[in-house]
């Protein structure tokens, strides 16, 4: 039972920093969010722990999220908070299932490099079980964060419809 709930407690850790006011639900290694004040949406997940030592030696918490901002037109777009600082001009590398690739982004923070990339991404992460991001830290080690992907595709989709149109003025109106 404990180890059951060790995804969902990661993920709510991961998520708090982020202050959602309503769950939108959690769908295996995935939770949902909406925050009316922004108004956002977003899919969540944490990294998968690599092992103590390993894990007490990051520089951050690693989350992947899929966030959806309708006052900003932006649906579907994902965001990596790396495990670790990357070197200035890394290069970082996403693999979904059988795809790869290239990241932008800097410090510990990576993206995809436009909405058809993001649009690309979300649609290997329908078909995949897991991904993985790699890159290279300030001290000039390679790092991987490696994220299951069970429970993606729906967290993702209750994102959106939270923050469709009519499930934004419901949620107000509550």
């Amino acid at each position: 039972m404990i180890r059951s709930l060790a995804p969902v407690l990661a993920i709510l850790a991961v998520a708090s920093p982020f202050a959602a006011k309503d769950s939108l639900g959690v769908f295996s290694d995935w939770a949902a969010f909406r925050d009316l004040e922004a108004p956002r949406c977003y899919a969540i997940t944490a990294a998968e722990p690599v092992g103590p030592r390993t894990d007490a030696a990051r520089d951050y918490e690693p989350y992947a999220s899929v966030g959806t901002w309708p006052l900003r037109k932006v649906r579907n777009q994902l965001h990596l908070r790396l495990s670790r600082e990357m070197t200035q001009g890394a290069s970082i590398s996403l693999r979904v299932g059988g795809r790869s690739f290239a990241l932008t982004g800097g410090g510990g923070d990576a993206w995809a490099a436009d909405q058809a990339m993001d649009a690309a991404i979300i649609g290997a992460m329908r078909s995949a079980d897991t991904m993985r991001v790699t890159s290279t830290s300030k001290s000039g080690r390679r790092f991987t964060d490696t994220y299951q992907l069970s429970g993606a595709a729906t967290a993702i989709d209750a994102a959106t419809l939270g923050c469709a149109p009519a499930a934004l003025n419901e949620a107000r109106r509550s």
